[in-house]
């Protein structure tokens, strides 16, 4: 699978940004190691939902991008999916939850998506996705649960790899599965012995439950300020992923999720979402306790003002 990670990096190139790694000598002097920010807040689209949607929906037949794509999403997909189409001049949709973050919906919109909005308490959105696509002819890219899309977000641990060559721990978030599933296959292939863990909020700690009982586990509308990870479980294909290539998953409470998202923002001034900040809130509770090289993917910056503004005065 690691030769799908390299493919999507050529396809890539000059179409994604190469974002910066970054460091810090407090947190480095607090967690007793030193850590690696691989920052997708600089990413196209503000997260690194780019890369897999990019890698997809450039893969599609000349007629299955005529026919154009849909996809569902609470935000960071969603934006990805429809600068992608603009980029690319294909048709896009987007399936989004009535309470996604107005600065997502919006900036999908701005992209050029047609936005259909569902209430997730009475509807689930892959069925919504499932009736237009039936009636359209759409081509569906989920936003984790597809080789494709999985390939494209590992691309983000292959070039941090690049940067620090000899990593003891990786940490990525975790919603569906596909950035921590892309990031484990590249990190097992390019450094074996790199510890790979994912992490999680507390109140939507699905994946946790299914990684330690190796039973898929479902969380429904979990109430998290990390709406990226409001994912109700892994996917048929992250699922196994997980499984096989991730060493360890760890949750943090939603305190520790905000506490992570001022540290970024008071110490390094870096704006970052809260389901970016998982692997910061991981560190600086103590869910991990580091040791020598630590990478972390920071998956996104897109936060709106009324909740940074109620994270920094909390």
């Amino acid at each position: 699978m690691l030769d799908k990670v390299f493919e999507a990096k050529e396809r890539l190139r000059d179409n994604a940004n190469l974002t910066p790694v970054m460091t810090s000598s407090t947190l480095n002097k607090f967690v007793r190691a030193k850590v690696f920010l691989k920052c997708e807040n600089f990413q196209r689209a503000g997260a690194f939902k780019f890369r897999g949607a990019f890698n997809a929906v450039s893969k599609l037949s000349d007629k299955e991008k005529s026919r154009g794509v849909i996809t569902y999403s609470s935000g960071n997909h969603a934006q990805a999916i429809s600068l992608v189409g603009k980029l690319l001049g294909i048709k896009t949709t987007v399936v989004m939850p009535d309470n996604a973050p107005i600065i997502k919906c919006e900036a999908a919109a701005g992209y050029g998506a047609d936005i259909i909005k569902y209430n997730p308490s009475e509807q689930q959105r892959e069925e919504v996705a499932r009736q237009v696509q039936e009636k359209f002819g759409y081509s569906l890219i989920p936003p984790f649960d597809h080789p494709d899309v999985i390939a494209g977000q590992g691309t983000a641990a292959l070039e941090l790899f690049e940067v620090i060559k000899d990593l003891n721990y990786l940490l990525a978030p975790c919603g569906g599965g596909g950035l921590l599933s892309g990031s484990a296959i590249a990190a097992k292939g390019i450094c074996p012995k790199c510890k790979v863990i994912g992490i999680e909020p507390e109140v939507a700690d699905d994946a946790v439950r299914s990684y330690r009982t190796k039973i898929l586990h479902t969380v429904k509308n979990p109430v998290t300020i990390a709406d990226g990870t409001r994912t109700s479980s892994l996917g048929k294909i992250t699922f196994p992923i997980v499984l096989e290539y991730v060493d360890d998953m760890q949750s943090v409470s939603e305190k520790t999720i905000m506490d992570a998202v001022k540290f970024l923002f008071f110490r390094m001034k870096l704006v970052v979402e809260p389901s970016g900040a998982l692997g910061i809130a991981a560190l600086l509770s103590g869910a991990v306790i580091p040791e020598g090289n630590v990478g972390i993917i920071i998956s996104g910056g897109n936060i709106d003002a009324l909740t940074m503004n109620m994270i920094l005065n909390s």
